[in-house]
This record gives C-alpha cells, structure tokens and sequence, in this order.
C-alpha cells in the first residue's frame, strides 16, 4: 500500500496531495503474466465505474512500454467486451512511496492474535511487508483464496499451531 501518480514529495495519508492511493505489485513473470494480472485488476472491481476523487481513482501505472501496451490491449479489450468506458486511467509509473505503517495488512491488523505472532517474528516493516506468508494471511482475512488453496497452503503460513486453528475457524466460517 502506498502513494504513486502525484507530484507532491513525500505524501502521507493527511497530507496525499494529488497522489493516488495504491498498491506495487512484484510479481515473477516466470510465474505468472502481466496480462494476467490486469485480468485479476479487473475482477476486483468494476474498471467502467467512474471515480469522484484522485485519491481513490482506479489507475494502471506501468513501469514500461510493453506493459503500457498491455494495459491499452485490456482496456480496449474491456470496452469491446462490456459495450462502455472504461474509466481506468493508464499513466506512467513514478516514484511510488510507501504508505504509514498503520496503513500496511489492513485485514491482519484488525486480528490483533495473528498480528501480533507476526508482529514477534519480523524485527522490522520491510521484513513483515515483504512475507509472502503475511500477505497471503492478509488475503485470506479480507475473504480473498479459495479453500482448497488455503488447505494446501495453512501449514506455511508461519504461524503457530493455535494461529492456524484461529485463521482455519474464521476462514471456514465465511
């Protein structure tokens, strides 16, 4: 989670300037492709709706011309596919910064357990906001992943045995 797209340095949350809220995905394209990511864009939200404020707008900042070029490719391709405007803005990346901490793993900080067992185990921001196994707990709290992914996946999660029995209950009683 941070701030991109402004000119305004070093924004914070009170004090955004005409940055957008957002967030930076590292990814592997051995892994997986940026087509496909702009496909999991657009399922978590609707790219056609339009956006009253610059802090929340829906934007693809790309990092170079090939992924421009894809992000053109995907809107043209949602139009075709809906029949309307997409309102996402496509813009050059620029210096992205790092929202406040309090900002960071929004779904796991409202779980002040399994928080705090991650909180133990990472000495500091980078580390925490760098784990895969975070992030995916992140995911699983805000109601993202399948269950199937999540059975294979609970006993990497680095948590504790009660942590796993704790994240299992809430997961399964969505």
């Amino acid at each position: 989670m941070g701030y991109t797209g402004g000119t305004t340095l070093n924004p914070t949350y009170h004090n955004i300037g005409d940055h957008t809220e957002s967030i930076q995905v590292e990814y592997d394209p051995e892994q997986i492709s940026y087509e496909h990511l702009l496909d999991v864009f657009s399922q978590g939200h609707d790219p056609t709706r339009m956006f009253f404020s610059r802090q929340y707008m829906s934007a693809i900042f790309y990092a170079n011309e090939k992924q421009q070029k894809a992000a053109l490719a995907w809107k043209e391709r949602i139009e075709k596919e809906t029949g309307r405007s997409v309102k996402t803005q496509i813009l050059p990346l620029q210096t992205f910064y790092l929202a406040e901490a309090y900002h960071q793993k929004y779904w796991l900080r409202l779980n002040r357990e399994l928080f705090r067992e991650y909180e133990h185990r990472y000495s500091s921001l980078e580390e925490f906001l760098k784990s895969t196994a975070v992030s995916r707990v992140n995911g699983y709290l805000g109601g993202y992943g399948t269950i199937e992914t999540f059975d294979k996946e609970l006993s990497s999660l680095e948590l504790s045995e009660e942590g796993q029995r704790r994240l299992r209950n809430i997961v399964l009683s969505r």
